[in-house]
Protein backbone atom coordinates (compact mmCIF):
# COMPACT_ATOMS: atom_id res chain seq x y z
CA UNK A 1 0.00 0.00 0.00
CA UNK A 2 1.22 3.45 -0.90
CA UNK A 3 0.82 7.03 0.37
CA UNK A 4 1.29 9.87 -2.12
CA UNK A 5 2.94 12.90 -0.50
CA UNK A 6 1.75 16.13 -2.08
CA UNK A 7 1.79 19.82 -1.29
CA UNK A 8 2.24 23.30 -2.66
CA UNK A 9 5.81 24.50 -3.13
CA UNK A 10 7.75 25.38 0.05
CA UNK A 11 5.35 23.56 2.37
CA UNK A 12 8.09 21.44 3.99
CA UNK A 13 6.88 18.35 2.19
CA UNK A 14 10.27 16.77 1.46
CA UNK A 15 11.36 17.39 5.05
CA UNK A 16 8.38 15.34 6.14
CA UNK A 17 9.25 12.66 3.57
CA UNK A 18 12.66 12.34 5.22
CA UNK A 19 11.09 12.00 8.65
CA UNK A 20 8.64 9.36 7.45
CA UNK A 21 11.20 7.24 5.62
CA UNK A 22 14.46 7.93 7.45
CA UNK A 23 16.06 9.21 4.26
CA UNK A 24 18.14 12.36 3.83
CA UNK A 25 16.89 13.80 0.56
CA UNK A 26 17.93 17.43 0.13
CA UNK A 27 14.88 19.67 0.07
CA UNK A 28 16.18 21.47 -3.01
CA UNK A 29 16.78 18.36 -5.17
CA UNK A 30 13.65 18.66 -7.29
CA UNK A 31 14.65 20.07 -10.65
CA UNK A 32 12.71 21.41 -13.57
CA UNK A 33 10.89 18.13 -14.11
CA UNK A 34 7.70 18.46 -12.10
CA UNK A 35 7.06 14.72 -12.47
CA UNK A 36 10.22 13.90 -10.50
CA UNK A 37 9.61 11.58 -7.55
CA UNK A 38 11.28 10.38 -4.39
CA UNK A 39 10.29 6.96 -3.04
CA UNK A 40 10.81 5.32 0.33
CA UNK A 41 9.38 2.99 2.95
CA UNK A 42 7.86 4.13 6.25
CA UNK A 43 7.84 1.91 9.32
CA UNK A 44 4.76 2.07 11.52
CA UNK A 45 5.45 2.48 15.25
CA UNK A 46 3.48 -0.08 17.29
CA UNK A 47 4.14 -0.71 20.96
CA UNK A 48 2.49 -4.13 20.60
CA UNK A 49 5.38 -5.25 18.37
CA UNK A 50 7.86 -4.02 20.99
CA UNK A 51 6.09 -5.88 23.79
CA UNK A 52 5.82 -9.11 21.83
CA UNK A 53 9.51 -8.82 20.96
CA UNK A 54 10.34 -8.39 24.65
CA UNK A 55 8.34 -11.57 25.42
CA UNK A 56 9.74 -13.83 22.71
CA UNK A 57 13.23 -12.31 22.38
CA UNK A 58 13.47 -13.18 18.66
CA UNK A 59 16.53 -12.86 16.45
CA UNK A 60 14.68 -10.29 14.38
CA UNK A 61 11.82 -7.84 14.91
CA UNK A 62 9.97 -6.38 11.90
CA UNK A 63 7.43 -3.56 11.98
CA UNK A 64 4.56 -2.99 9.56
CA UNK A 65 5.43 -0.75 6.62
CA UNK A 66 3.90 1.20 3.75
CA UNK A 67 5.41 2.93 0.71
CA UNK A 68 5.73 6.70 0.41
CA UNK A 69 5.94 8.58 -2.91
CA UNK A 70 7.03 12.22 -2.69
CA UNK A 71 5.88 14.37 -5.59
CA UNK A 72 7.62 17.65 -6.40
CA UNK A 73 5.78 20.64 -4.93
CA UNK A 74 3.07 21.95 -7.20
CA UNK A 75 2.15 25.55 -7.97
CA UNK A 76 -1.42 26.72 -8.31
CA UNK A 77 -2.47 26.25 -11.92
CA UNK A 78 0.50 24.00 -12.75
CA UNK A 79 -0.43 20.38 -12.10
CA UNK A 80 1.46 18.45 -14.75
CA UNK A 81 3.31 16.49 -12.07
CA UNK A 82 0.02 15.08 -10.80
CA UNK A 83 -0.04 12.79 -13.82
CA UNK A 84 3.06 10.88 -12.65
CA UNK A 85 2.10 7.19 -12.73
CA UNK A 86 3.64 6.22 -9.38
CA UNK A 87 1.86 9.11 -7.68
CA UNK A 88 -1.51 8.38 -9.31
CA UNK A 89 -1.21 4.75 -8.21
CA UNK A 90 -1.05 5.79 -4.55
CA UNK A 91 -3.85 4.41 -2.38
CA UNK A 92 -4.22 7.61 -0.31
CA UNK A 93 -2.78 11.12 -0.18
CA UNK A 94 -0.87 12.98 2.53
CA UNK A 95 -1.12 16.71 1.88
CA UNK A 96 1.53 18.77 3.69
CA UNK A 97 0.12 22.22 4.43
CA UNK A 98 2.34 25.20 5.25
CA UNK A 99 1.35 26.54 8.67
CA UNK A 100 4.50 28.59 9.30
CA UNK A 101 5.65 32.00 7.96
CA UNK A 102 7.39 31.74 4.59
CA UNK A 103 10.87 33.08 3.76
CA UNK A 104 9.48 36.60 3.34
CA UNK A 105 7.69 36.46 6.69
CA UNK A 106 4.24 36.13 5.11
CA UNK A 107 1.71 34.49 7.41
CA UNK A 108 0.40 31.05 6.44
CA UNK A 109 -3.12 30.40 5.21
CA UNK A 110 -3.78 26.68 5.77
CA UNK A 111 -7.43 26.86 4.79
CA UNK A 112 -6.69 28.56 1.47
CA UNK A 113 -3.85 26.13 0.70
CA UNK A 114 -6.11 23.12 1.38
CA UNK A 115 -8.82 24.53 -0.89
CA UNK A 116 -6.23 25.32 -3.60
CA UNK A 117 -4.73 21.82 -3.48
CA UNK A 118 -8.15 20.15 -3.57
CA UNK A 119 -9.03 22.34 -6.57
CA UNK A 120 -5.91 21.16 -8.43
CA UNK A 121 -6.84 17.52 -7.75
CA UNK A 122 -10.38 18.11 -9.02
CA UNK A 123 -9.16 19.92 -12.15
CA UNK A 124 -6.70 17.10 -12.86
CA UNK A 125 -9.57 14.60 -12.65
CA UNK A 126 -11.75 16.75 -14.90
CA UNK A 127 -9.04 16.73 -17.55
CA UNK A 128 -8.96 12.92 -17.43
CA UNK A 129 -12.75 12.71 -17.72
CA UNK A 130 -12.96 15.15 -20.62
CA UNK A 131 -10.30 13.26 -22.59
CA UNK A 132 -12.00 9.93 -21.91
CA UNK A 133 -15.46 11.23 -22.84
CA UNK A 134 -14.14 12.40 -26.20
CA UNK A 135 -12.72 8.96 -26.94
CA UNK A 136 -15.90 7.23 -25.75
CA UNK A 137 -18.08 9.41 -27.95
CA UNK A 138 -16.01 8.48 -31.01
CA UNK A 139 -15.98 4.81 -30.04
CA UNK A 140 -19.75 4.66 -29.47
CA UNK A 141 -20.39 6.24 -32.87
CA UNK A 142 -18.33 3.51 -34.53
CA UNK A 143 -19.59 0.58 -32.46
CA UNK A 144 -22.00 0.93 -29.55
CA UNK A 145 -21.30 -1.45 -26.66
CA UNK A 146 -23.03 -1.74 -23.28
CA UNK A 147 -19.71 -1.33 -21.45
CA UNK A 148 -18.88 1.94 -23.22
CA UNK A 149 -22.39 3.32 -22.71
CA UNK A 150 -22.31 2.48 -18.99
CA UNK A 151 -18.88 4.07 -18.55
CA UNK A 152 -19.99 7.18 -20.41
CA UNK A 153 -23.05 7.53 -18.18
CA UNK A 154 -20.95 7.32 -15.02
CA UNK A 155 -18.45 9.91 -16.24
CA UNK A 156 -21.22 12.26 -17.35
CA UNK A 157 -22.59 12.14 -13.79
CA UNK A 158 -19.17 12.79 -12.26
CA UNK A 159 -18.33 15.75 -14.51
CA UNK A 160 -20.88 18.33 -13.26
CA UNK A 161 -20.17 17.40 -9.65
CA UNK A 162 -16.46 17.98 -10.17
CA UNK A 163 -17.23 21.25 -11.96
CA UNK A 164 -19.11 22.25 -8.81
CA UNK A 165 -15.87 21.58 -6.87
CA UNK A 166 -17.08 18.36 -5.22
CA UNK A 167 -14.29 15.76 -4.94
CA UNK A 168 -15.21 12.23 -6.00
CA UNK A 169 -14.58 10.92 -2.47
CA UNK A 170 -17.57 13.03 -1.35
CA UNK A 171 -20.01 11.77 -4.01
CA UNK A 172 -21.18 8.60 -2.23
CA UNK A 173 -21.00 6.45 -5.35
CA UNK A 174 -22.60 2.99 -5.45
CA UNK A 175 -19.98 0.26 -5.00
CA UNK A 176 -20.28 -0.96 -8.58
CA UNK A 177 -19.67 2.55 -9.96
CA UNK A 178 -16.75 3.20 -7.61
CA UNK A 179 -15.22 -0.07 -8.78
CA UNK A 180 -15.89 0.75 -12.44
CA UNK A 181 -13.85 3.98 -12.29
CA UNK A 182 -11.01 2.66 -10.13
CA UNK A 183 -8.77 2.20 -13.15
CA UNK A 184 -8.76 5.95 -13.78
CA UNK A 185 -6.86 6.46 -10.46
CA UNK A 186 -8.80 9.69 -9.86
CA UNK A 187 -6.93 11.82 -7.33
CA UNK A 188 -10.00 13.38 -5.70
CA UNK A 189 -11.35 9.87 -5.09
CA UNK A 190 -8.47 8.93 -2.79
CA UNK A 191 -8.70 9.35 1.01
CA UNK A 192 -6.65 12.35 2.10
CA UNK A 193 -4.86 13.51 5.25
CA UNK A 194 -4.22 17.25 5.43
CA UNK A 195 -1.18 17.59 7.70
CA UNK A 196 -0.44 21.10 8.94
CA UNK A 197 3.31 21.75 9.19
CA UNK A 198 3.47 24.07 12.20
CA UNK A 199 6.09 26.54 13.35
CA UNK A 200 7.54 25.74 16.78
CA UNK A 201 5.64 28.57 18.47
CA UNK A 202 2.36 27.24 17.07
CA UNK A 203 2.66 23.77 18.61
CA UNK A 204 0.56 24.98 21.52
CA UNK A 205 -2.36 25.46 19.10
CA UNK A 206 -2.09 21.91 17.77
CA UNK A 207 -4.71 20.44 20.08
CA UNK A 208 -7.29 22.89 18.72
CA UNK A 209 -6.01 23.30 15.17
CA UNK A 210 -9.48 22.80 13.64
CA UNK A 211 -10.89 25.74 15.58
CA UNK A 212 -7.69 27.82 15.49
CA UNK A 213 -7.39 27.72 11.73
CA UNK A 214 -11.12 27.62 10.88
CA UNK A 215 -11.08 24.13 9.37
CA UNK A 216 -14.25 22.61 10.84
CA UNK A 217 -16.06 22.19 7.53
CA UNK A 218 -12.97 20.73 5.85
CA UNK A 219 -12.48 18.29 8.71
CA UNK A 220 -16.03 17.01 8.22
CA UNK A 221 -15.54 15.99 4.59
CA UNK A 222 -15.81 12.28 3.70
CA UNK A 223 -12.59 10.22 3.70
CA UNK A 224 -10.70 13.24 5.05
CA UNK A 225 -8.49 13.56 8.13
CA UNK A 226 -6.66 16.53 9.64
CA UNK A 227 -3.37 16.28 11.50
CA UNK A 228 -0.27 18.24 12.32
CA UNK A 229 3.48 18.05 12.69
CA UNK A 230 6.36 20.49 13.04
CA UNK A 231 8.95 19.12 10.65
CA UNK A 232 11.69 21.43 11.95
CA UNK A 233 11.17 20.32 15.54
CA UNK A 234 10.76 16.65 14.58
CA UNK A 235 14.11 16.75 12.79
CA UNK A 236 15.69 17.88 16.08
CA UNK A 237 13.78 15.22 18.05
CA UNK A 238 15.04 12.53 15.67
CA UNK A 239 18.65 13.41 16.59
CA UNK A 240 18.00 12.74 20.29
CA UNK A 241 17.39 9.52 22.20
CA UNK A 242 16.35 8.27 25.62
CA UNK A 243 16.10 10.72 28.49
CA UNK A 244 17.42 13.58 26.37
CA UNK A 245 14.61 13.15 23.84
CA UNK A 246 11.99 12.75 26.58
CA UNK A 247 13.15 15.98 28.26
CA UNK A 248 13.07 17.88 24.97
CA UNK A 249 9.54 16.65 24.24
CA UNK A 250 8.40 17.50 27.77
CA UNK A 251 9.60 21.09 27.29
CA UNK A 252 7.36 21.24 24.21
CA UNK A 253 4.42 19.70 26.06
CA UNK A 254 4.48 16.55 23.93
CA UNK A 255 4.21 12.98 25.19
CA UNK A 256 5.93 11.50 22.11
CA UNK A 257 7.30 12.57 18.72
CA UNK A 258 4.44 13.87 16.57
CA UNK A 259 5.77 11.93 13.57
CA UNK A 260 4.58 8.71 15.25
CA UNK A 261 1.01 10.00 15.12
CA UNK A 262 1.41 11.01 11.47
CA UNK A 263 2.62 7.51 10.63
CA UNK A 264 -0.30 5.95 12.47
CA UNK A 265 -2.76 8.32 10.77
CA UNK A 266 -1.36 7.34 7.36
CA UNK A 267 -1.71 3.66 8.20
CA UNK A 268 -5.33 4.18 9.24
CA UNK A 269 -6.02 6.30 6.14
CA UNK A 270 -4.82 3.41 3.98
CA UNK A 271 -7.42 1.19 5.66
CA UNK A 272 -4.79 -1.18 7.02
CA UNK A 273 -4.64 -3.34 10.13
CA UNK A 274 -1.78 -5.39 11.58
CA UNK A 275 -1.71 -9.02 12.58
CA UNK A 276 1.35 -10.59 14.17
CA UNK A 277 3.43 -13.71 13.84
CA UNK A 278 5.70 -14.62 16.76
CA UNK A 279 8.53 -17.04 17.43
CA UNK A 280 12.20 -17.39 18.28
CA UNK A 281 13.31 -16.37 14.79
CA UNK A 282 11.11 -13.33 14.27
CA UNK A 283 8.30 -11.23 15.69
CA UNK A 284 6.63 -9.46 12.80
CA UNK A 285 3.68 -7.19 12.07
CA UNK A 286 1.95 -7.88 8.75
CA UNK A 287 -0.16 -5.25 6.98
CA UNK A 288 -3.47 -6.24 5.39
CA UNK A 289 -6.58 -4.25 4.43
CA UNK A 290 -9.30 -4.16 7.07
CA UNK A 291 -11.79 -6.97 6.40
CA UNK A 292 -9.17 -9.41 5.03
CA UNK A 293 -10.04 -13.10 5.40
CA UNK A 294 -7.65 -15.63 6.90
CA UNK A 295 -6.58 -17.28 3.63
CA UNK A 296 -5.80 -13.88 2.06
CA UNK A 297 -3.91 -12.83 5.20
CA UNK A 298 -1.85 -16.01 4.93
CA UNK A 299 -0.97 -14.94 1.39
CA UNK A 300 0.59 -11.74 2.77
CA UNK A 301 3.26 -14.01 4.28
CA UNK A 302 3.68 -16.28 1.25
CA UNK A 303 1.50 -17.35 -1.67
CA UNK A 304 2.18 -21.04 -0.90
CA UNK A 305 0.65 -20.64 2.57
CA UNK A 306 -2.53 -19.26 1.03
CA UNK A 307 -2.59 -21.94 -1.67
CA UNK A 308 -2.22 -24.79 0.82
CA UNK A 309 -4.23 -23.16 3.60
CA UNK A 310 -5.67 -25.59 6.17
CA UNK A 311 -6.56 -23.43 9.18
CA UNK A 312 -5.55 -20.37 11.17
CA UNK A 313 -4.56 -20.63 14.82
CA UNK A 314 -5.53 -17.31 16.37
CA UNK A 315 -4.79 -15.70 19.73
CA UNK A 316 -5.70 -12.18 20.84
CA UNK A 317 -2.80 -9.86 21.59
CA UNK A 318 -4.12 -8.95 25.05
CA UNK A 319 -4.68 -12.62 25.94
CA UNK A 320 -1.17 -13.61 24.86
CA UNK A 321 0.33 -10.70 26.77
CA UNK A 322 -1.63 -11.65 29.90
CA UNK A 323 -0.31 -15.21 29.55
CA UNK A 324 3.24 -13.81 29.28
CA UNK A 325 3.64 -15.39 25.85
CA UNK A 326 2.65 -18.90 26.95
CA UNK A 327 0.55 -20.60 24.25
CA UNK A 328 -0.07 -23.47 26.68
CA UNK A 329 -1.66 -21.10 29.18
CA UNK A 330 -3.73 -19.47 26.44
CA UNK A 331 -5.05 -22.93 25.46
CA UNK A 332 -5.79 -23.76 29.08
CA UNK A 333 -7.82 -20.56 29.42
CA UNK A 334 -9.85 -21.38 26.29
CA UNK A 335 -8.55 -18.36 24.40
CA UNK A 336 -6.96 -20.28 21.52
CA UNK A 337 -9.10 -20.30 18.36
CA UNK A 338 -9.04 -22.46 15.24
CA UNK A 339 -10.48 -20.63 12.25
CA UNK A 340 -11.18 -21.43 8.61
CA UNK A 341 -10.32 -19.59 5.41
CA UNK A 342 -13.37 -17.26 5.61
CA UNK A 343 -12.50 -15.95 9.08
CA UNK A 344 -11.94 -12.16 9.05
CA UNK A 345 -8.63 -11.33 10.74
CA UNK A 346 -8.81 -8.57 13.34
CA UNK A 347 -6.28 -5.91 14.17
CA UNK A 348 -3.76 -7.09 16.76
CA UNK A 349 -4.40 -10.82 16.52
CA UNK A 350 -1.48 -13.22 16.65
CA UNK A 351 -1.85 -15.80 13.88
CA UNK A 352 -0.18 -19.05 12.90
CA UNK A 353 -1.26 -20.61 9.63
CA UNK A 354 -1.27 -24.35 9.03
CA UNK A 355 -0.87 -25.29 5.39
CA UNK A 356 0.06 -28.13 3.09
CA UNK A 357 1.24 -27.70 -0.49
CA UNK A 358 1.17 -30.93 -2.46
CA UNK A 359 4.24 -31.59 -4.60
Amino acid sequence: MKIGLVGLSRSGKTSLFNLLTGQSVATSTFGASRGELHMGVARVPDERVDRLSALFKPKKTTSATFEVVDLAGITKGERQGLDAKEFRNADALLHVVRAFPDATGAAPSPRLDIVDLETELILADLEVIERRLQRLEASIKKKRTDADVKEQAILLRLKPALEAETPIRAMDLPEDEAKAIRGFTFLSQKPILHCLNLAEKEIGRAASLVESFGLADLAGRPATRLGWVSAVIEAEVAQLAGDEQAAFLADLGLAEPAIKRVLTDCYTLLGLISFFTVGEDEVRAWSVPRGTRAQEAAGAIHSDIARGFIRAEVVGYDELLAAEGSMALVRERGQFKLEGKEYVVRDGEVCHFRFNVAK
